[in-house]
C-alpha cells in the first residue's frame, strides 16, 4: 500500500524494494546492518516516504540549500530572515582562522551577499553546543577575515587602511533543540541582536545574530499553523511529519519542487546511506561530548560544594579556637 508522500511523490520507491536493493548490495547491507535498529528504522522510513526528510542533517541541509548550485533558495530564505532582499553573490571557504590560540572555529556555511557582508548560517542539533559565547566568536572571525583581507589589499595599494570598508557581518542559528534562554520566549521563534547605545547614539558596529529555535516554531506553528513563507521554510527544513509537508505544500506549491528532489536524492541509496551513516557519527561524537560536559559540569558543582564546606568547617573551628581561648582565660 503506498504511503501518503508517495501519493505526492510517485518517484519514492516502496520499503520492500529498498530493503531488497540494500540486502543485494554487501558494502550497503554492511552498513546497514553497522546501524541501531532505531536508526535503520529511521533511515527506512524517509527513504519509503513514512516520514519526510530531517533537512537539518548537516548533509542534507548542504546539498538542498547550496548556494552555489541554486542561489535562489538560499536568498529567499536570508531574505525573509533579515526582512530585506539580499543576493548570495560568493561561497567562501572554511579558512578555520583562529580567534584565541585554542579556538579553531569551523562554519557549516558563509557566503558574501552583493553588499560585501558576510553571513554565516549554522544548523545546530544541541543548543547547549551553540551558546551565545560561540556565536559571539563566530561574528569575530568573520569581521577578522574581512580585516586581514581589507589589511592586504591597502598594503599592496601602499594606502593608509580605510576601517569603513569593512562591512557588516550576519551570524544566523537554526537550532534543532534551543538553549532553556530561549523558552522564556514561548511565543517567539526568531530572536535579532544587534549592538545598541543606552544613550541613542547610533554607530556602525557591524555584528547582527538572528536566532531561530526550531522547537518552538514548531509548538507555535502547532497552535496556529503556517501563515506566511518564512513558516513554510522552517517548516519544510525542520518538520518531517506527512501532514507539515501536505501543509507547506497547500500553502505553498512552488516548494514542491524542493521535495521532489529531496526524494530523487534518496533514490541514490549509496550516496543516502553516506550522507546518514556521517550525520550519526557526528552525532554520536556530539553526545560523547555532552555527556563529558555534563560530567564537567557535576565537578564543578561539586568542587564548589566542597569549597563551601571547607570554608564551614574553617569557620567552626575558629568559633572552637575562640571557645577553647575564653574558657582558659576564666580558668
Amino acid at each position: 500500500m503506498p504511503t501518503k508522500l508517495q501519493e505526492y511523490f510517485p518517484m519514492i520507491r516502496s520499503r520492500e524494494e529498498i530493503m531488497g536493493l540494500i540486502q543485494d548490495t554487501p558494502a550497503m547491507f554492511d552498513t546497514f546492518r553497522s546501524w541501531q535498529p532505531e536508526q535503520q528504522k529511521e533511515f527506512l522510513d524517509f527513504c519509503s516516504g513514512v516520514r519526510g526528510v530531517k533537512l537539518l542533517y548537516d548533509s542534507f541541509f548542504k546539498a538542498i540549500m547550496n548556494p552555489e548550485r541554486d542561489p535562489a533558495r538560499l536568498n529567499d530564505l536570508l531574505s525573509l530572515l533579515m526582512e530585506r532582499n539580499v543576493s548570495v553573490v560568493a561561497v567562501l571557504p572554511h579558512e578555520g582562522g583562529r580567534v584565541t590560540p585554542d579556538t579553531l572555529v569551523v562554519m557549516d556555511i558563509i557566503v558574501r551577499l552583493e553588499d560585501s557582508s558576510l553571513t554565516t548560517v549554522e544548523v545546530q542539533k544541541y543548543g547547549y553546543a551553540f551558546p551565545g559565547q560561540r556565536a559571539a566568536c563566530y561574528s569575530a572571525d568573520m569581521l577578522l577575515r574581512q580585516y586581514k583581507k581589507l589589511r592586504d589589499s591597502f598594503s599592496q595599494e601602499k594606502k593608509q587602511m580605510n576601517y569603513r570598508a569593512v562591512k557588516p557581518v550576519y551570524t544566523i542559528v537554526l537550532y534543532e533543540s534551543s538553549p532553556s534562554e530561549f523558552h522564556k520566549y514561548p511565543d517567539t521563534y526568531l530572536h535579532h541582536f544587534r549592538q545598541t547605545s543606552d544613550t541613542g547614539l547610533e554607530l556602525e558596529l557591524l555584528e547582527e545574530y538572528f536566532f531561530i529555535p526550531l522547537d518552538i516554531m514548531n509548538e507555535i506553528l502547532q497552535n496556529r499553523g503556517i501563515k506566511s513563507r518564512l513558516d513554510a521554510w522552517l517548516a519544510f527544513l525542520a518538520l518531517d511529519g506527512p501532514e507539515w509537508i501536505e501543509a507547506v505544500l497547500a500553502a505553498y506549491p512552488e516548494f514542491r519542487c524542493l521535495y521532489e528532489e529531496v526524494y530523487e536524492m534518496c533514490r541514490n541509496l549509496e550516496r543516502v546511506m553516506e550522507m546518514y551513516s556521517k550525520e550519526l557519527q557526528e552525532l554520536d561524537r556530539n553526545t560523547v561530548q555532552y555527556m563529558i560536559d555534563e560530567m564537567q559540569e557535576t565537578i564543578n558543582r561539586q568542587d564548589a560544594q566542597l569549597a563551601q564546606l571547607r570554608k564551614l568547617l574553617e569557620e567552626q573551628n575558629l568559633q572552637i579556637q575562640k571557645l577553647r581561648t575564653q574558657t582558659s582565660q576564666v580558668e
